[in-house]
């Protein structure tokens, strides 16, 4: 199994907005992720820890504003913590061995599909695409990616 863990040097290499997202649980503004609009094949892996969070066969357009997945590729990498900020009850999602603030999940996903819907990010999240996974050392989930 892969060391995926948080470093000082992965923290180092983050952009001020992935750390203000991931370290400080902050949020993207709405639609300016540039992982929004990705219709790739390939697998998102935790920009800190480097964990693989979501395969692009789980992603589709909810019209949210943050890309969104109906199910993580490895459930033991996401941690759900309730969430009572802003005067709500919601569920953040966080990653298991960076640590890292994903974003949230909701139970308003395609019911066809499981019936949640994983509001991620981009600024969480480092896309690898399907030809690059098994040279990454990702290989193991190329089959749960699909050619979009």
């Amino acid at each position: 199994m892969a060391d995926y863990r948080k470093t000082e040097e992965a923290l180092a290499r983050l952009t001020p907005e992935e750390y203000r997202v991931t370290q400080e649980s902050g949020t993207e503004r709405p639609g300016t992720g540039p992982l929004l609009e990705n219709k790739r094949s390939g697998l998102y892996v935790d920009v800190v820890s480097g964990e693989p969070l979501f395969a692009s066969a789980a992603k589709y357009e909810s019209g949210c504003g943050w890309p969104s997945f109906v199910k993580p590729v490895e459930a033991d990498n996401v941690v759900e913590i309730e969430d009572r900020t802003l005067g709500m009850v919601r569920t953040e999602v966080r990653s298991k061995h960076g640590d890292s603030h994903l974003g949230h999940v909701f139970p308003d996903g395609p019911r066809d599909r499981g019936g949640l819907r994983y509001c991620i990010n981009s600024a969480a999240l480092r896309f690898i695409p399907k030809a690059e996974m098994e040279a990454e050392g990702y290989g193991a989930y190329v089959d749960q990616v699909e050619d979009l």
